[in-house]
């Protein structure tokens, strides 16, 4: 199954408009929304001494990370929606450089 961006920017744009919330979603705005999102994601793994991996083996803390990764991902569709920023060739310019910066020969294996 492909993901489908512009059905998710027309949603959050259809959600946001039914609501009035327009007014509100501004870059600044979406950025400090997502941050927030960003940091309660951080918060379930904080203290984590598996790295994370139990956590996603209990229900109920994988419904929870679940739902701030949707959180944090509808709020960065509707800010690269608001900014008309193309987000697969954003993405995979990045990849590109980062392959480019740290290539697999002198990185592979280090953090």
């Amino acid at each position: 199954m492909e993901l489908d961006i512009e059905k998710i920017k027309k949603k959050l744009r259809n959600f946001s408009k039914d609501r009035d919330w327009d007014q509100f979603h501004d870059p600044k705005n979406l950025s400090m929304a997502l941050s927030v999102e960003v940091a309660e994601l951080v918060e379930i793994f904080q203290w984590s001494s598996s790295g994370g991996l139990e956590e996603i083996k209990d229900p109920k803390k994988r419904e929870k990370i679940e739902k701030e990764i949707a959180d944090i991902f509808n709020y960065l569709i509707r800010l690269v929606d608001i900014l008309d920023i193309d987000l697969e060739k954003i993405s995979l310019s990045k990849i590109e450089e980062n392959k480019n910066k740290y290539p697999a020969n002198k990185v592979k294996g280090k953090a």
